[in-house]
């Protein structure tokens, strides 16, 4: 008797689990059991320990999709016993002991660190503390380029910002090294340079799609073509 995995999808940074709405439809469509949490954006370590926790209390296999710096996260939480798969998408795919910023730093930069407007949040017992968006300006060449002006409007003013303190720490673990994965190379991307995807994708040996015209925001712009891959995982994985 075989078991479907369920789902996790994890949203990167500068957006809500509201960008998986097109691919939690396609993946329900087929009954395949979706769940898509907040990611809290404050650092990797905790919000992978977060994710981690959300993956241990779901009965069964679970096969965790990451978006971006979700990538991240899945990377670290996949270690988790009862996950089987991991599919990134648009993502960062980390070494164990690597940070976001050292992965980023072997390759020209995106249009995306140009386009960062810093803020601050308090810190209890704490100075203030910096975070992230992207300039509302910028937001739909860096981030959604190939989705309609009205709904990306929609997600510059939603969008959620990332703890900077993220970029600077390193992962404890490589999920990839003991778990099979895949990844979807967003190739028009913006905000992650597609040839940081495409070697991350390369050294965890990840069974790879690319989607030449893709925009970091492929969830939202292409929902089937990332399901379809997620689908893949599920199969191989059930």
């Amino acid at each position: 008797m075989t078991t479907t995995p369920t789902v996790v999808l994890v949203h990167g940074a500068f957006a809500d689990a509201a960008g998986w709405s097109g691919v939690t439809a396609e993946l329900q469509a087929h009954g395949i059991p979706v769940i898509a949490p907040p990611n809290p954006l404050r650092g990797l370590a905790s919000d992978a320990a977060y994710i981690a926790s959300v993956a241990a209390q779901i009965d069964g296999p679970v096969v965790l999709v990451g978006h971006s710096y979700g990538g991240a996260l899945i990377t670290v939480a996949g270690v988790t016993e009862n996950v089987v798969g991991l599919v990134y998408v648009a993502a960062y795919v980390l070494e164990k002991g690597e940070s976001l910023g050292e992965l980023q730093g072997r390759f020209p930069l995106s249009p995306l660190v140009a386009s960062l407007k810093e803020w601050t949040y308090p810190v209890p017992g704490g100075d203030p503390a910096v975070e992230v968006t992207i300039a509302e300006d910028a937001f739909p060449s860096v981030f959604a380029a190939d989705v309609p002006a009205d709904v990306t409007r929609i997600l510059a003013a939603a969008q959620r910002p990332l703890a900077a303190a993220a970029f600077g720490e390193t992962a404890a673990e490589a999920a990839w090294r003991t778990k099979p994965s895949w990844a979807l190379i967003a190739g028009a991307d913006e905000a992650i340079n597609p040839e940081v995807e495409r070697f991350g994708a390369q050294r965890a040996g990840a069974t790879t799609v690319e989607l030449e015209g893709a925009s970091h925001a492929v969830a939202v712009s292409q929902p089937k073509a990332v399901a379809d891959l997620i689908r893949d995982a599920v199969r191989a994985t059930s």
